[in-house]
């Protein structure tokens, strides 16, 4: 019979292994972030009813948005290996994984913002337009300034979501915490890994959102006045 694997050396392989995780889904997160919010915007913008209401437009990067939204992840990081082999030399590792991870994400992002921004109320945007203020101006300092909570709490969703991506990736050999659950818990039939796996990608997507719902608090201008 097989004995067990050690405790310390399954802490030591989950250690690094979270360590892959949490770079992937960070960076990852910042990519589809800094993408993700100008698309919203983009999209609330030329929405009817929006700023800047381009009805052709709106509708074409819909569609693309929802496409790739509605992408399985595991299909979009087959289709996607020959662009990450392009720009990074291989596919294989965390830093590989990064590529697909983020680009699945941009168009969740997006569409989150949108739904976000146009729960901002009409008579605080018609207050910005009376007083002569350009749309740049009126995005910043409206738009995204009043909605920065629930901004905030879809950040928080992306990366959770990602959390999950980033475990399929491994499937792929794209390292991280799904990686080492199906090559040394499944493959080899390694309870200790896979349970090990199981209770920190739980703990880490608490962590997430219990750190997105502090943080939505603390800029929630609305809690802040009412206190």
């Amino acid at each position: 019979m097989r004995s067990a694997t050690p405790w310390s050396t399954v802490f030591d392989d989950v250690l690094v292994a979270t360590g892959q995780t949490v770079y992937m889904v960070g960076v990852s997160t910042l990519i589809a972030v800094a993408l993700g919010i100008p698309l919203g915007v983009w999209l609330q913008l030329t929405a009817p009813g929006g700023l800047r209401p381009r009805p052709v437009a709106h509708k074409l990067l819909g569609f693309v948005v929802d496409l790739g939204r509605s992408m399985p992840f595991l299909v979009l990081l087959i289709l996607l290996m020959s662009f990450t082999r392009l720009i990074l030399g291989g596919t294989i590792g965390p830093t590989a994984a990064i590529v697909p991870l983020a680009i699945g994400a941009i168009p969740f992002v997006g569409r989150l913002v949108q739904n976000v921004l146009s729960e901002v109320h009409v008579a605080v945007i018609e207050a910005a337009v009376t007083t002569g203020a350009s749309t740049l101006r009126i995005v910043r300092s409206v738009l995204l300034r009043e909605s920065l909570p629930a901004l905030v709490n879809a950040i928080a969703v992306t990366a959770i979501a990602l959390l999950g991506y980033s475990a399929m990736a491994g499937v792929v050999g794209g390292g991280g915490l799904g990686d080492l659950a199906v090559r040394e818990g499944y493959q080899r039939f390694n309870d200790r890994y896979l349970w090990a796996t199981v209770v920190v990608l739980a703990v880490v997507a608490t962590l997430i959102q219990f750190t997105g719902n502090r943080v939505a608090r603390g800029v929630d201008r609305r809690r802040h006045a009412s206190v």
